[in-house]
């Protein structure tokens, strides 16, 4: 890890709550330019917003314009933008599915095509992915959530190979159960459940996850990595 001398411009997507909120404030508490996209409910202080849905390549684009317009550069893109939906696969629909995928999958997929676009010119950046844990484990009722993180991973290690050469490193953080909005529908049960499977014997805090996705955005010979920030969980019986 190198140590820095000037502010990198950074771009958070999805940065408006949970684990993308965390990690825009930490990259500005650090020093770093932070432009964090949300649908309509704000960024942290000290962080600029910009609009954009994830769905809409179009939008996509414009984000990356006006970090560029904003700051000449972009050095960091951290891809955070998911959702999720709890309901068994006997009563899955396909639009569901496709929903599901066109967030977490293909839009992460966009938003690494036209961020590495910019950086292929700099020949440099750091990108870092966010999946779930759950790619690995599974979970009972979230197949098309989990399923959606797998491919994200496996798109992550074809990626790095085409920008490795141009001196893009593309990672990919896997939390553990996060004490997010995400978790709110969980059952007490369930939650439970959970909380036995963690050595820790406690979730994370959405910071923790930022420290690791921080850490992650500055080793500058890390590429193609999937790196596990569970507390222990799915690990074991």
């Amino acid at each position: 890890m190198h140590q820095r001398t000037q502010p990198q411009s950074v771009l958070v997507v999805g940065a408006s709550r949970g684990i993308g909120a965390a990690t825009a404030k930490l990259f500005a508490e650090r020093g770093d330019l932070v432009t964090g996209t949300h649908r309509g409910t704000g960024v942290p202080a000290g962080v600029t917003g910009v609009e954009a849905d994830v769905r809409d390549e179009s939008s996509i684009q414009s984000a990356v314009r006006t970090v560029l317009d904003s700051t000449g550069r972009l050095d960091v893109v951290v891809v955070n933008a998911g959702i999720t939906r709890q309901e068994l696969l006997v009563r899955m629909t396909a639009e569901s599915a496709r929903e599901v995928f066109e967030v977490n999958t293909i839009g992460s997929m966009m938003v690494v095509k036209h961020a590495a676009k910019l950086m292929n010119r700099q020949r440099s950046g750091s990108i870092v992915l966010v999946s779930s844990e759950s790619a690995h484990t599974g979970i009972p009722g979230s197949s098309h959530y989990t399923a959606s993180k797998a491919a994200l991973e496996g798109f992550m290690r074809s990626a790095m190979w085409e920008y490795g050469p141009r001196g893009i490193r593309i990672n990919t953080v896997a939390p553990g159960t996060t004490e997010t909005d995400m978790i709110a529908p969980l059952t007490s049960e369930n939650r439970a459940k959970m909380l036995a499977a963690t050595p820790l014997g406690r979730f994370a805090e959405p910071e923790e996850i930022a420290d690791v996705i921080y850490w992650t955005a500055h080793s500058t010979f890390l590429t193609g990595a999937v790196i596990p920030v569970t507390g222990g969980e799915g690990f074991g019986a």
